[in-house]
């Protein structure tokens, strides 16, 4: 196909407040390879999970504005805390197709489980108590039980997924799930899936949820073929902190030299502008 006649790559928005989306969007990768990506990554606010809903919907709707200014026609919502909280404002402000992580992992978690779901998740998502509600649409026989993990973000962006500290902090959160008797655990934040390891050899007995494949099957699965136009590209902004996310895309996307920009910081104490200047590099 000549460049005249090429037809436009589609482009899926990805967010998230630092490198737990890249776990999703490694799977929309797998899923949709003639795609491009742009991922967001809000370390400049990490975690989202000690923030309020004021503030994690100011920071989802800003990036998603951000975003489909620069070519984004689906946008994913690679973070359990801004899918508790901003997903409906986010679905009534734009009108393209938005997806979320929670619905997914609770749909899968309620039909293998055996009847006790244990979530894992931040803070602010245990609080929503979305989890539970969801789940029980699905199946309201099975009963959950919610814990929060304030450390496992950290340990993460850190990049000491596997150090003795994450392995004793996944002990710690898993203890009350393994005391209530859950057979399946819902990786309830996008972060998780880098700490399954350490969360493994924690509870071997375990059958873990990692919701990023649902989602990209149910991106894939709105859009129809898309056309071979060889390699995809892919594009990354960061609002802070940038070293551990270019680490993670060359661990988890194997690209070597990724494309990794600076994004704005959109600070909810100032106006919806940013409150630094986008850089394009």
């Amino acid at each position: 196909m000549s460049a005249e006649t090429a037809l436009p790559r589609l482009k899926i928005g990805i967010r998230d407040s630092g490198v737990g989306g890249l776990t999703v969007a490694r799977r929309v990768r797998e899923a949709l390879p003639d795609a491009d990506l742009l991922y967001f990554a809000d370390t400049a606010h990490l975690p989202y999970g000690d923030k309020t809903p004021a503030e994690v919907t100011h920071y989802a709707l800003s990036i998603c504005d951000f975003l489909l200014e620069r070519g984004a026609q689906i946008l994913v919502f690679a973070c359990n805390t801004t899918s508790a909280y901003a997903l409906d404002a986010a679905r009534e402000k734009f009108s393209v197709p938005i997806f979320g992580v929670i619905e997914p992992g609770a749909r899968v978690a309620a039909q293998v489980s055996g009847g006790k779901i244990g979530v894992l998740a931040t803070a602010a998502t245990v609080a929503s108590g979305v989890y539970s509600r969801e789940i029980a649409r699905f199946n309201s026989d099975v009963e959950v039980c919610e814990i929060g993990c304030p450390a496992f973000v950290p340990l993460v962006e850190a990049q000491k997924a596997d150090s003795p500290q994450a392995f004793e902090a996944c002990r710690h959160y898993l203890a009350p799930l393994l005391r209530f008797g859950a057979d399946t655990v819902i990786l309830g934040c996008t972060h998780y899936p880098l700490l399954l390891p350490a969360l493994q050899k924690a509870a071997p007995d375990v059958r873990f949820i990692d919701p990023a494949q649902a989602v990209a099957h149910e991106v894939a699965a709105r859009l129809a073929p898309l056309p071979r136009q060889g390699d995809a590209g892919a594009t990354f902004y960061v609002s802070g902190e940038r070293e551990g996310v270019e680490n993670w895309i060359r661990a988890l996307l194997c690209i070597e030299n990724p494309c990794l920009k600076t994004g704005p910081i959109f600070d909810l104490r100032h106006s919806p502008s940013p409150t630094l200047p986008f850089s394009p590099s």
